[in-house]
């Protein structure tokens, strides 16, 4: 038995090593540190408090170059620019909607072939990940492809503006399987535990963009077009990285073959489907508010751009939160805590006020200098402020939302998540941003938005406390659910954003966030 290795079994270990290693990871050496479910004693305040800031790092880093990306643009001096940009990020959200659907089943299925020693079929599941991803994404760019100024036009862009959207997407969208590929290789990443390269994959991508933006857009004049190149190649490098860590790291990637996608085609599309159809919910809202403000010119675009790169910035641990409290709530279901499972949701809450309480003040106390920043016109400025100054407060009642969300997933009713994410999108949208924009113009269409996620926020967090008061000790943990909506998305978010934000890990290595030490690996 000396091949059963006594820690997570290194890459180069045959299927049969890893399969016999698989079903002693309890016969953990005294050397390993023994697997221990840390969550179901101790503080859960601190324990949020802990998940949540080691997620933010890298998540935060990502929303930053997204922030920098419109700034450089905005040096440019023309404000059609940041509205293109507005636009065309509104078109491109619907696919990460469909890359984070595919993404979810990939993973979902992988995690579970490996965590019952089944490592073959966790081999064949990601090669079908893979290819599901590249063919699902392929075919949604080649439909989209040929509709691109009817969609752009049907948002409200016109003349110029329209045109610098079409030709930032017909540079960008082509690229779509490549972000596909990556997202899958994240989604693969996450399924094993390997969370630490699975937020790499997104980083890789934003440290390329990072670098190339400034010298495209600014340095060879190429504006708009120089930030769709940037985007292309950030997403080969994502590629690259997501690739070599599932197929060269992890051998986790078995020879394609059509009888093995034909297996897994069907239990794929039987978790990806839905999950599509529940996460294109956020992108429907936002592209009826870049709808209602069209109207109001390209100034109320480019603001609206502007306060969609700046939510996550601000609120990025917000969206780390999602991802942070599952595992605290998943372990004290697993240990029948019901107790600490409510007593996790109020902490998660009173984190959320107090944070948002204080960006707030932030944000309304430096309204000015941040409105100024990205050249925009008086319009334009005066929308952000007013976002900086009073709808940002908003923010308390969308994370409830987040955290509702989050307890739904992990309590065996992810079917809520989708319910709430609809209803916010929809009901909690459409109507309230038009009758503020009717009644108030411009600035009526951003409180609309805010005022319709009170009632969902507080609507959510009644029902996640009601599943948690249904648990009484004694009463057997909920079955497990695969989730089908991912964790929630800032608007304009990018594919590349959306592994991050799955994730919602610190991308540096620490005894905390990496239990099973790996040997003779290279990331």
């Amino acid at each position: 038995m000396r091949a059963c290795k006594q820690r997570l079994a290194p890459a180069n270990l045959s299927a049969v090593s890893r399969a016999c290693h698989i079903r002693r990871m309890d016969t953990l050496s005294p050397r390993a540190r023994p697997l221990k479910a840390r969550f179901v004693e101790g503080s859960t305040l601190r324990h949020v408090a802990t998940m949540t800031a080691a997620g933010s790092v890298g998540l935060v880093a990502v929303f930053v170059v997204d922030l920098l990306n419109l700034f450089y643009i905005s040096l440019l001096g023309e404000e059609e620019l940041a509205a293109a940009i507005g636009y065309a990020g509104t078109v491109m959200f619907f696919t990460t909607s469909i890359g984070i659907g595919v993404m979810i089943a990939g993973s979902a299925l992988v995690s579970r072939a490996i965590g019952g020693g089944q490592v073959d079929d966790g081999r064949r599941l990601s090669t079908s990940s893979l290819i599901y991803m590249a063919l699902a994404t392929g075919l949604m760019t080649l439909a989209m492809l040929p509709f691109l100024g009817p969609m752009l036009a049907l948002l409200g862009a016109t003349g110029r503006t329209l045109e610098l959207a079409r030709g930032f997407l017909l540079i960008v969208l082509p690229s779509t399987p490549l972000l596909g590929l990556g997202m899958a290789a994240s989604g693969t990443l996450r399924g094993i535990g390997d969370a630490r390269r699975s937020m790499w994959v997104t980083l890789s991508g934003g440290l390329v963009t990072a670098v190339l933006d400034p010298v495209l857009i600014l340095g060879l004049g190429l504006g708009v077009e120089g930030a769709a190149i940037a985007t292309v190649i950030a997403r080969l490098a994502m590629t690259a990285y997501g690739l070599n860590a599932v197929i060269r790291v992890h051998k986790l990637a078995a020879r394609p073959s059509v009888a093995g996608f034909l297996t897994d085609f069907g239990p794929l599309s039987a978790i990806a489907v839905p999950a599509i159809l529940t996460n294109i919910a956020t992108p429907v809202g936002n592209a009826y508010v870049t709808y209602a403000l069209a109207p109001h010119g390209d100034a109320a675009v480019a603001a609206w751009a502007v306060i969609g790169r700046l939510i996550p910035v601000a609120f990025g641990p917000l969206f780390a939160l999602t991802g942070a409290i599952g595992p605290v709530i998943g372990q004290n279901v697993g240990a029948r805590r019901y107790d600490r499972v409510r007593q996790t949701v109020r902490d998660s809450l009173k984190l959320t006020l107090t944070y948002v309480l204080g960006v707030w003040l932030i944000l309304a106390l430096a309204r000015q200098p941040i409105a100024g920043v990205f050249g925009l016109s008086a319009e334009g400025v005066a929308l952000v402020e007013f976002f900086c100054l009073y709808a940002a407060g908003a923010y308390v009642f969308f994370g409830a939302l987040f955290v509702a969300n989050a307890a739904f997933n992990n309590l065996g009713a992810p079917l809520l998540s989708t319910l709430f994410n609809w209803g916010r999108a929809t009901l909690g949208t459409i109507p309230f941003v038009w009758l503020g924009g009717r009644w108030y113009g411009v600035e009526g269409v951003i409180a609309g938005q805010a005022l319709g996620s009170v009632a969902f926020g507080v609507a959510a967090l009644i029902c996640a406390f009601a599943v948690v008061g249904r648990l009484h000790a004694g009463t057997p943990p909920p079955l497990p659910a695969t989730p089908l909506a991912g964790a929630e998305l800032p608007p304009f978010s990018r594919g590349e954003d959306a592994p991050a934000i799955e994730t919602a890990e610190s991308p540096f290595p620490t005894r905390e966030t990496d239990p099973f030490p790996r040997s003779g690996e290279n990331g």
